[in-house]
């Protein structure tokens, strides 16, 4: 379980960091069916990528620590699961948007589950490693002949 979690953190992370840059240079091209859609939303676009950027990057920062932060995992996917949540609220606002942002709704909708499940994987992990590691000096018993 602790592997997964952090393949799963690296993974959100790269993806993250590949989309929102992806944003950040195609702007309005970057979203489907949009690539007209005036340079105030091509504005937003952009300022939003960069965002998913630092999201990807704290992702991979939490990969790479040991053992992987379940208060961080949970802060994450939390904030993912309110994208999810805030695609719900235009959907009953505006209706149906392209298909591929449906796609992307019911990703950020069945991800943070997972994420919250596995949050605190590593540190179980961890702490079970830290107990069956004997203490220092706890060697072989050294006889009076020896010293």
């Amino acid at each position: 379980m602790a592997k997964a979690l952090r393949m799963f953190a690296w993974l959100m992370g790269v993806a993250c960091v590949a989309i929102g840059l992806f944003h950040v240079i195609g702007g309005n091209a970057a979203i489907p069916g949009e690539s007209d859609a005036g340079a105030t939303l091509d504005s937003l676009g952009r300022f939003f990528g960069a965002v998913f950027v630092g999201y990807g990057l704290i992702w991979l920062w939490a990969a790479r620590q040991d053992p992987v932060p379940a208060r961080v995992v949970r802060w994450l996917a939390a904030v993912f699961l309110l994208g999810g949540i805030g695609r719900i609220l235009s959907l009953a606002v505006h209706g149906w948007p392209h298909p591929f942002q449906v796609v992307l709704a019911l990703i950020e909708l069945a991800f943070p589950p997972v994420w919250f499940w596995l949050a605190d994987a590593d540190e179980r992990a961890s702490r079970e490693r830290a107990q069956n590691v004997p203490p220092a000096g706890a060697g072989t018993p050294s006889s009076s002949m020896d010293r």
